[in-house]
C-alpha cells in the first residue's frame, strides 16, 4: 500500500462512486502524463497548491494529495519556500567497493596529468562551448552590479586601499564576517586564526605545504577534485585513493584502516557538496572522521568551497565543527558564490595557523585590499544570505533540467548523481563508452567536457564524465548537450 492511500484528510471536494478513480489520483495521472510527453520537463516548477486548485476547480486537499502521491513515487520533489518541481528519472551511479587499496601510494599517472593539461587548454578556446568546467558565467550567478557599486564607493572614500599593502592575515572586517557566516556550518572560528588567500586553490596549496614534506602520502577521495593531482605532483607528494560513496561521501572505515596502518601523512576531503559527486557526509560520519584525525594526529584538509551551496536548510555542519585539537584545516572562497575575479579565499588552519601565515607571505605577500574590503562590506550588509537562497534554488533547477536532458537524449543505462548541493553532475555512461574518446570526439564539434579519468590519480572512471549546471541554458548550450548525447549513442553503435 502506498503512502497516499492513508492520507489523514479528505482528498476531494465531491463524493466519488466506489468504482470511480479518486480525483487526486486523476490529477496525479494527468500530471504524470504531462511529464512523460515533455509538457512538464525535468526541473519544471509545478503550479502552487492554491493555483492548481483554482485552475483545476478542485479542493486544496485534492491537489496536495496528488502532489504527495507523485512525490512518494519520486516523480516530483518539494523544495523549502519554493514549491514542487519535476525530478529527472535517471538512475544513480553504482556504489564503490569500500575497501582500502592494497597497492602502494604512487604519484599521479603522467597520462592523467597530460590529459588535465589538454582539457584545460580546450576550455580556453573562445569558439568552443564548455559543458563541464565549474566556473559559473553570467549575471544570473553573481551580484556583480552591487559589488561594483561597493568597489566604486570604497575607491572614492578610501583611496589608501589602492596604495597600501594588505599583508597576512588580511583585513579584519572580512575575517570577522567569515567567522560570523561560519556559524551556519557549525564552526566557531577565531578571526585571528583566519588567513586570506588568492582563492581556495591557494588555501589548499598552503595547507598541504604546511602539513606535508616531499615523499609523504596524502589520502584523496576517489573520485577527487582533478586540480589536486597536478598540485600533489608539483609538491612531490604521493596519493592513496579512498573509496567515496556517491550519496554519503568518504568511506570512514577505509580511512580508519589507513590510519591504523600509518599509511597517511594527511587527508584532503570535501565532506559537504563533494566535487564531482555533489554528496554530503552524514553527521555521524563527520563526527567520527574528526575524532579519528585528532586521535591519530593526522591533518585533515577540509575543502568547504561548495558547503554554502547545500540545497537543504539548515546547512549540514563542517567536519571542522567537531575538531578537538586543531587537526582540521578548513579552506574555502567566494569565487563560486560572489565574484571569481576577486579571488578572495581563506583558510583556518588550526594548530598550523602560524605556518600557513608565514607560507602565505612567502607565496604571494599580500591580498588586494580593495577587493577584500568590498567583500567584507557586502557580507556585513546582509545581502549574502539572500543571494545564497536565490543561488541554491537556481542551481537545483539547473541540475534538474540537466538530468532531464540526459534522461531524454543519452543512451539507455546512463546514470547520474542526485546532488545535495552545488551545480555539478557525475555521469556514468553505459558499458562500451570511453569518456577520453568522447572528449576528443566532442572537441571536433567545438564542445569541451571533463572525462572521468581526470578525477583519479590512477586514471579510473573511463566511462564517467563531469557536467556542470552553472551556465545559462541557451539554445547553443542545449544543442551542444544534445550533440554530446548523439556522440555517446554513436559509441555504442
Amino acid at each position: 500500500m502506498d503512502r497516499s492511500d492513508n492520507l489523514p484528510f479528505v482528498v476531494s471536494s465531491t463524493h466519488e462512486s466506489p468504482t470511480e478513480m479518486p480525483r487526486y489520483l486523476m490529477l496525479a495521472e494527468a500530471l504524470r502524463a504531462a511529464m512523460q510527453d515533455g509538457r512538464l520537463p525535468a526541473g519544471a516548477r509545478l503550479a502552487s497548491v492554491r493555483e492548481a486548485a483554482k485552475q483545476r476547480q478542485v479542493s486544496l486537499n485534492t491537489v496536495l494529495a496528488a502532489y504527495r502521491h507523485l512525490e512518494s513515487r519520486g516523480l516530483i520533489e518539494a523544495r523549502p519556500q519554493s514549491g514542487y518541481y519535476v525530478r529527472a528519472q535517471l538512475a544513480a551511479p553504482p556504489l564503490p567497493t569500500a575497501t582500502v587499496p592494497e597497492s602502494e601510494a604512487q604519484p599521479a599517472d603522467l597520462v592523467v596529468l597530460n590529459q588535465i593539461a589538454a582539457v584545460l587548454a580546450a576550455n580556453q578556446r573562445q569558439d568552443h562551448i564548455d559543458l563541464s568546467l565549474a566556473c559559473p558565467k553570467g549575471g544570473d550567478f553573481y551580484p556583480g552590479a552591487k559589488l561594483g557599486k561597493l568597489v566604486h564607493e570604497l575607491t572614492r572614500r578610501k583611496p589608501e586601499l589602492l596604495t597600501d599593502y594588505c599583508l597576512p592575515p588580511g583585513p579584519l572586517l572580512l575575517r570577522q564576517e567569515i567567522c560570523r557566516h561560519a556559524h551556519s556550518l557549525g564552526m566557531e572560528l577565531d578571526p585571528a586564526q583566519i588567513c586570506l588567500t588568492n582563492g581556495c586553490m591557494e588555501a589548499l596549496q598552503l595547507a598541504l605545504r604546511a602539513v606535508t614534506r616531499p615523499g609523504d602520502t596524502v589520502g584523496l577521495e576517489s573520485p577527487t577534485y582533478f586540480n589536486l593531482l597536478p598540485l600533489l605532483d608539483r609538491l612531490g607528494l604521493k596519493a592513496v585513493e579512498i573509496p567515496t560513496h556517491p550519496e554519503t561521501g568518504l568511506a570512514v572505515d577505509a580511512v580508519e584502516l589507513l590510519l591504523q596502518e600509518k599509511r597517511l601523512q594527511a587527508i584532503v576531503a570535501m565532506p559537504n557538496v563533494h566535487n564531482p559527486l555533489g554528496c554530503c557526509m552524514p553527521l555521524a560520519a563527520k563526527q567520527r572522521l574528526a575524532r579519528l584525525v585528532n586521535d591519530y594526529r593526522v591533518p585533515l584538509i577540509e575543502d568547504a568551497l561548495y558547503a554554502e551551496l547545500q540545497f537543504d536548510m539548515p546547512l549540514a555542519p563542517a567536519v571542522k565543527a567537531f575538531d578537538r585539537d586543531g587537526w582540521v584545516l578548513v579552506c574555502a572562497s567566494y569565487t563560486k558564490t560572489l565574484a571569481p575575479g576577486f579571488r578572495i579565499g581563506w583558510i583556518e588552519a588550526g594548530r598550523f595557523s602560524r605556518d600557513v601565515a608565514d607560507l602565505k607571505f612567502c607565496s604571494s605577500v599580500a591580498q588586494p585590499a580593495l577587493l577584500a574590503e568590498a567583500t567584507g562590506l557586502f557580507l556585513q550588509m546582509g545581502g549574502y544570505e539572500q543571494h545564497l537562497r536565490r543561488l541554491r534554488r537556481l542551481y537545483a533547477a539547473q541540475l534538474d533540467r540537466l538530468r532531464g536532458l540526459l534522461a531524454d537524449h543519452f543512451p539507455v543505462g546512463t546514470r547520474a548523481t542526485a546532488p545535495q548541493g552545488g551545480f555539478l553532475l557525475w555521469v556514468e555512461l553505459p558499458e562500451g563508452c570511453d569518456s577520453a574518446l568522447l572528449f576528443r570526439q566532442a572537441l571536433q564539434h567545438k564542445i569541451s567536457i571533463m572525462p572521468g579519468t581526470l578525477y583519479s590519480p590512477s586514471g579510473r572512471y573511463n566511462r564517467h564524465i563531469r557536467l556542470s549546471g552553472c551556465y545559462p541554458f541557451s539554445e547553443r548550450h542545449i544543442k551542444a548537450l544534445l550533440q554530446l548525447g548523439e556522440l555517446t549513442n554513436k559509441q555504442l553503435g
